[in-house]
């Protein structure tokens, strides 16, 4: 049924009734079971996905069951020579970032760098026979690495214990998979839906500024830092430790800080150079090592990451900490920093794709991120996701399917059977410089002054997140943020809008008469229209607006010295449901407006919503003859019936004169 109310597409000439004005249909019955297996399609399966085998042979169907789990299976066939050129220059661009990234969070993680090697080797195979997009970039990000090292932080040092630190985060990696791959199994990816944009502009913020600011421990050279992530925890342990900020460090920090910024900005004005900004944190990595080596840096101050054990992923299934008494802690790590990881790796992979016009499954990348976690914590790995930058760079180098993420994984692979040993002398503060300058990315201020100038609310969710973040924790940061959005969700539940509408001169259309000023209000009659499903959250609220709109429109009408108000017209268009607390929402209504002498007169409602009315009996109580196909034929009809009883009172007049 259309929303509009010159709309007559969907009906016919036996449903219209005596006067001219067409009637609404009633659905048809359906039983229990079907009703119910509806919904739930609805609900859990609007994209359809069991479409494709419908009508199929059963060989045909195993082979299409096995390309929706491996996606693999359906585009690599149709894989050419040309694809390969592609993704190899991709996937060899994409593995010169994050070799010195993975090296980078791992130490932001407190967990020792080459796990951020091997979380560069074992999750990009697995996500690319399973991912849906072509332009994702797999790897490990800051922000699940910081809140790693936060929360299993809180429970365990890092430094007193380090393989128990070790195994905890293991395991926070396997719980955040299987909730990850749970979500998309049971197809509840709406969930994740609750990180608003405004969330995720804000929270990325103020996690990035917070990394930052940890960062400042390598930039200085401070052995000691405090663990809190908080502005001033971390302002105070940098200024109460000055006598033991070393200038050597901090120099060699802000030079290769200046040299990372320096090539970001000349690829963002000329994309074409794109290559120069992905290759900087390598080239800053060998540098720095070079420099390191030659001039014996380590010996003044200069801090070195040391030893990097040789070799591919070890098996870690065995260290997977079940039994332990901080599994509380471990589960409640894998819960959130997988929440963050999906929502950020299933927005990074939808811009992309918007990008080259073409859809990802967000069930299926829920599945795949799951996997490729749950795998990843059995071979070395902590949690890993689709950072943007990464999955940028991959973009810009022309990637043309997953298989750059192969290349990549290869050419990790090759580092980590023969070229550790390289990375012996690089110096922590190239590190620390590489961190910040990939966290001043996501500190989207542009976004945050949009939000402004569109929506206040959001921005208001925006920057709660950010100070949260900031001046609090991230934890705190993301409770209030996501607690603001659910709070807007319920608003605009529990305060649906509700407006007068008029007719656009010359038309059969009606339209708020806020919006369109110059629309003809009907004397006699209120039309209102009802903006949302009417449930128990709000039906008492509407039942207190309308009668506080047909409150004034009788004190309006009074000081006018018009037409006294006979017929209040509800719009039911945009009512998609109806719960037995909205029923008895109309019940009192109508028992108001009886009250007063005035007929209450529905139109355009849905099918779902007839249906509940009709079981309660509330259609039989106001009278079918009162509920109308259109707003336009509701007010012709009561208009018309509001000058047959003029005329019909004149008449009588003249007889009694």
């Amino acid at each position: 049924m259309g929303n509009a109310d010159d709309d007559h597409m969907y009906t016919s000439s036996s449903m219209k009734a005596a006067d001219g004005t067409h009637k609404v249909a009633m659905p048809p019955p359906q039983a229990f079971v079907k009703s119910l297996k509806n919904t739930l399609k609805e609900t859990f399966f609007p994209d359809d996905p069991l479409r494709q085998f419908k009508g199929q042979p059963g060989s045909r169907r195993f082979v299409l069951g096995l390309q929706y789990v491996l996606p693999i299976l359906e585009w690599g066939p149709r894989y050419t020579l040309e694809f390969l050129k592609a993704d190899l220059i991709a996937g060899i661009t994409i593995a010169s970032l994050a070799i010195p990234q993975g090296i980078s969070y791992a130490k932001l993680a407190n967990l020792p760098p080459i796990l951020g090697l091997y979380s560069s080797f074992v999750p990009p195979l697995i996500y690319a026979m399973m991912g849906s997009s072509r332009d994702l970039a797999v790897g490990t990000v800051a922000v699940a690495s910081l809140l790693t090292a936060s929360m299993l932080g809180g429970a365990v040092n890092a430094s007193e214990n380090p393989k128990l630190y070790l195994h905890l985060a293991f395991t926070a990696t396997f719980f955040a998979g299987l909730l990850q791959a749970g979500l998309g199994i049971l197809r509840l990816g709406f969930i994740v839906d609750f990180l608003s944009h405004a969330t995720i502009v804000g929270f990325m913020g103020g996690a990035a500024t917070v990394v930052c600011l940890q960062q400042l421990k390598g930039i200085l050279g401070l052995d000691h830092f405090t663990h809190a992530t908080d502005l001033v925890s971390v302002m105070r342990s940098v200024f109460t430790q000055t006598h033991q900020w070393r200038w050597e460090s901090a120099v060699l920090g802000f030079c290769f800080l200046f040299y990372l910024l320096l090539a970001r900005c000349l690829s963002k004005k000329k994309p074409n150079l794109f290559w120069i900004s992905a290759m900087a944190p390598l080239t800053s990595v060998i540098f720095g090592s070079l420099l390191v080596y030659f001039t014996h840096a380590e010996k003044h101050g200069v801090q070195v990451i040391g030893q990097l054990k040789k070799g591919i992923n070890p098996p870690s299934i065995m260290d997977l900490s079940f039994g332990s008494p901080y599994l509380p802690t471990a589960i409640k790590t894998g819960i959130v920093t997988g929440v963050i990881a999906l929502a950020e790796g299933i927005a990074v992979g939808r811009s992309f794709a918007m990008f080259k016009n073409y859809h990802i499954d967000g069930n299926k990348e829920m599945i795949a991120f799951g996997m490729m976690n749950i795998v990843g914590s059995c071979t070395s790995c902590y949690l890993t996701t689709g950072p943007f930058s990464r999955s940028a760079v991959n973009f810009n180098a022309g990637c043309k399917t997953a298989v750059s993420n192969i290349v990549m994984a290869i050419a990790v692979m090759i580092t980590l059977l023969f070229l550790t040993p390289l990375f012996h002398y690089t110096p922590l503060v190239v590190l620390s410089s590489i961190i910040i300058s990939a966290m001043l990315g996501l500190i989207d201020y542009e976004a945050a002054i949009h939000l402004w100038h569109v929506d206040k609310f959001d921005f208001l969710v925006c920057m709660a997140a950010y100070v949260g973040v900031v001046f609090g924790s991230v934890e705190l940061g993301l409770v209030i943020a996501v607690g603001l959005s659910v709070l807007r969700v319920i608003l605009f539940i529990a305060r649906p809008r509700t407006m007068v509408l008029g007719n656009v001169p010359d038309s059969m259309i009606y339209r708020s008469v806020d919006q369109y000023p110059e629309v003809n209000s009907v004397p006699g009659v209120l039309i209102l229209q009802i903006d949302a499903p009417i449930y128990f959250a709000n039906s008492s609220y509407l039942r207190e607006r309308l009668s506080r709109w047909i409150n004034e429109e009788e004190d309006k009408i009074q000081s006018s010295g018009e037409t006294s108000l006979q017929y209040v017209i509800l719009n039911m268009g945009a009512v998609g449901n109806i719960d037995t607390s909205g029923i008895s929402m109309f019940e009192e209504l109508k028992k108001t407006t009886d009250r007063r002498g005035i007929q209450l007169v529905l139109a355009n409602p849905g099918g779902e919503v007839m249906k509940k009315l009709n079981k309660a009996k509330f259609i039989d109580s106001l009278g079918h003859e009162w509920i109308y196909l259109t707003v336009g034929e509701a007010a012709r009809a009561c208009n018309f019936m509001l000058h047959s009883s003029k005329a019909k009172k004149a008449t009588e007049n003249d007889n009694i004169v």
